[in-house]
């Protein structure tokens, strides 16, 4: 089991400076506009003009709009709290991943993986990493009450990996019940354990 380290909030130089200020408001406006209107309605200038920025600060920052959209997914992806405690180790993997399959095979969901996924940057490596994130935490909770469990690629490899791949190619979104049914094939599975 690997710890990661925790990614910070904001990125660029000066957290809480006039970088980290401008980047939340035109996070604002891509969310704000991004509600209001199709995806495809969506431009540079409209979103400098919502933020109140020039779109020149938006190009020299994200280069494009794709950029933009998968920065805004991956801050919007990033989970907020700590995986739900529900007191043993498969109730609290099954609790998370139900909720992940939840978020993730959402339209919105789906949305910003494309936009993750379209923009080809460092941003799928930050997704990958707050589900590691995730698993460990749920992993080192599980060790503190004396639970034997799963290394963490395990549970990558064995159900967030199909999980993810049915969400995006399969012509229907897997269902808590297949999620259920990867877990419990791997915890069935002859052990590696952490």
């Amino acid at each position: 089991m690997s710890t990661t380290p925790l990614i910070p909030r904001t990125a660029g130089p000066r957290p809480g400076g006039r970088s980290a200020r401008v980047q939340a408001a035109i996070h604002q406006a891509v969310r704000e506009l991004l509600a209001e209107a199709p995806r495809d309605s969506l431009t540079v200038p409209a979103v400098a003009t919502r933020a109140g920025v020039t779109p020149s600060t938006i190009y020299r920052r994200w280069g494009d709009l794709g950029q933009l959209l998968a920065d805004v997914a991956v801050e919007t992806l990033r989970p907020e709290a700590t995986p739900e405690d529900t007191g043993s180790y498969q109730g609290d993997l099954l609790a998370w991943l139900e909720q992940y399959r939840d978020e993730m095979s959402s339209g919105p969901g789906r949305a910003m993986l494309r936009d993750v996924l379209g923009a080809g940057t460092e941003n799928t490596g930050k997704c990958a990493l707050y589900c590691t994130q995730q698993l460990d935490a749920i992993h080192e909770r599980a060790a503190a009450r004396g639970e034997s469990t799963l290394a963490t690629e395990a549970v990558l490899d064995g159900v967030v990996a199909p999980m993810m791949y049915r969400i995006l190619f399969a012509a229907q979104a897997p269902t808590n019940e297949d999620v259920a049914s990867w877990l419990d094939a791997l915890l069935q599975a002859p052990r590696h354990s952490t």
